[in-house]
């Protein structure tokens, strides 16, 4: 390209412009500007052109319209080494535009802000903003285009390193990232409206409670595991690109070897454990199945709880906590051969404990998450398509759909380790049964075909351990078998959703083994 001699600013998001347009004036670059953007630069100093000067035409409708003009577009779009393009600029005396510098109105805001109004969300559509991006990325062996203001720095340096000039292999990478925030914004745009219904002589707007018509999903590539789940599989890691990290998409790798695909199936499925509690808690996971899990007066309490309830199982797995890990916590955890650790934070004298295992994969995951639109919610892959549900957050039983079903009641106790072995249950395949006694898991019964299969499995994990637990069954008994193998375990309290039509028959099987069950009308299949 040539030297950048011109730019034009307009931003909503003003972050950082008053230093990126004092940059580029620094370097001999006319600027222009529109609007609140023009009035910002110029109360900072930086001398800035309005676009109406340049056009001869003011700014109208509102601001709808002010730079969808041909001498904005035309000094965009020009191709500079084509003759008839520059001759036909120079007849009407249209200058070329060599730099464009504009992010849109925040439509994904507004849309998330509580009552909004459908003359507001309509008011946040852009469209002069993504006219000049195309317009300079379709062009980009001339024009440069910038959307993020996190690029300002690095392209900034670039100019002055290239005396003005940027190289194409930039300018490309800058189109790219253009053309993909317009393709954002614009799949934002439609799938909100594809959920708008007009009735009643007004807007319906989504209220969330049905999927939206169309879904975009805006995927950016962060990381390549050597396979997938298996040698013969290739993988890759795709964050959210349309809203903040969150997840695995914000985690920061402390230490260790590169993840894998299972290493990341199995932290995902970790962490939603471990989130299920406000206390400190842990949780030992191995094929996305947890097979210990428990809550404790501290990070180290909470692990040996979860480790005691199948050491065998937790050679090689996934250990995910609550709270930040300290030294102690990770002394205990390196006695053991893990794969990955995830923690909120990890302090300086656990990093120097877990340095001596530089293989072991270490990182800090915040427990902030972003619910919005597709991202917040359960998307699944199938031959010829996508699922998509609601993902399982209920809070069932403190919220009073749980039913006593018996006329023994859980003791105090015994409601705690129900409440527990129920959270974990929502994060074990079903067929899913937990065993759980002092806030902790004992024997974890997953992925069974027949749920007395998954009792049997619970109980022969648990050993004597399973004398006094609670037991939690993802869904209902479709016979009594069930609860007879779990009582000659010890079993005591029993909590499951109940809708089986042998409801009754499998009641009475508690009753006459002198158990309390518990019935939540709540279903927790995991697949």
């Amino acid at each position: 390209m040539k030297k950048v001699e011109r730019a034009l600013i307009s931003v909503y998001d003003k972050r950082g412009i008053v230093e990126f347009g004092r940059g580029l004036a620094d370097m001999g670059v006319e600027i222009l500007s529109t609007g609140s953007t023009a009035r910002l630069l110029a109360s900072e100093g930086v001398p800035a052109r309005e676009v109406s000067d340049m056009t001869g035409f003011p700014e109208m409708l509102d601001g709808r319209v002010k730079t969808l003009h041909p001498r904005v577009h035309a000094g965009l779009l020009a191709l500079r080494d084509n003759p008839e393009h520059r001759k036909q600029i120079a007849d009407h005396g249209i200058g070329t535009i060599d730099l464009v510098c504009v992010n849109l109105y925040p439509f994904a805001e507004t849309i998330r802000k509580p009552d909004v109004r459908f003359e507001d969300v309509i008011e946040n559509i852009d469209i002069g903003g993504p006219a000049m991006l195309r317009s300079a990325a379709k062009n980009f062996t001339d024009v440069a285009v910038v959307t993020d203001p996190d690029d300002y720095p690095a392209l900034l340096d670039a100019l002055r390193e290239g005396a003005g000039r940027l190289s194409v292999e930039r300018l490309f990478a800058l189109a790219r990232d253009a053309f993909a925030h317009t393709a954002r914004y614009d799949g934002r745009i439609a799938e909100y409206l594809s959920g708008v219904e007009f009735g009643g002589g007004g807007f319906a707007l989504p209220d969330g409670s049905r999927p939206p018509a169309r879904v975009f999903m805006d995927f950016e590539k962060t990381a390549e595991p050597r396979y997938g789940e298996n040698p013969h599989q290739k993988a890759a890691f795709y964050r959210w690109g349309s809203v903040a990290p969150h997840g695995l998409g914000a985690a920061i790798q402390l230490q260790g070897k590169a993840l894998s695909f299972n290493n990341l199936m199995d932290l995902d499925a970790a962490r939603g454990v471990v989130g299920e509690f406000e206390e400190p808690a842990a949780a030992i996971v191995k094929h996305a199945n947890p097979c210990g899990a428990a809550v404790g007066r501290d990070v180290l309490d909470a692990y040996r709880k979860a480790y005691a309830s199948d050491p065998v199982s937790a050679f090689g797995s996934i250990i995910a906590v609550n709270r930040p890990l300290d030294g102690a916590a990770a002394e205990e955890i390196a006695k053991l051969f893990v794969e990955c650790i995830v923690a909120p934070e990890v302090d300086a004298d656990a990093r120097r404990v877990l340095e001596g295992k530089p293989n072991l994969r270490v990182l800090e995951l915040s427990d902030g998450e972003v619910r919005d639109g597709a991202a917040g919610m359960d998307v699944r892959c199938v031959e010829g398509g996508i699922l998509i549900q609601d993902r399982d957050v209920s809070d069932d039983i403190r919220s009073g759909t749980a039913r006593l079903a018996t006329a023994r009641k859980p003791s105090v106790e015994e409601w705690r380790d129900l409440w527990f072995a129920w959270k974990v249950a929502r994060h074990v395949k079903s067929n899913a049964i937990v065993l759980a006694r002092g806030e902790a898991t004992c024997g974890v019964g997953a992925g069974q075909m027949s749920r007395v299969d998954a009792v049997r499995i619970s109980v022969d994990k648990a050993g004597r351990a399973a004398n006094g637990t609670a037991m939690a069954s993802d869904a209902f008994f479709p016979f009594r078998d069930g609860v007879d193998a779990a009582a000659a375990a010890g079993v005591r309290t029993v909590i499951q959703p109940g809708g089986s039509k042998n409801d009754a028959e499998v009641i009475a099987a508690a009753e006459e083994h002198g158990m309390s069950m518990v019935l939540t009308g709540v279903r927790h299949f995991r697949h």
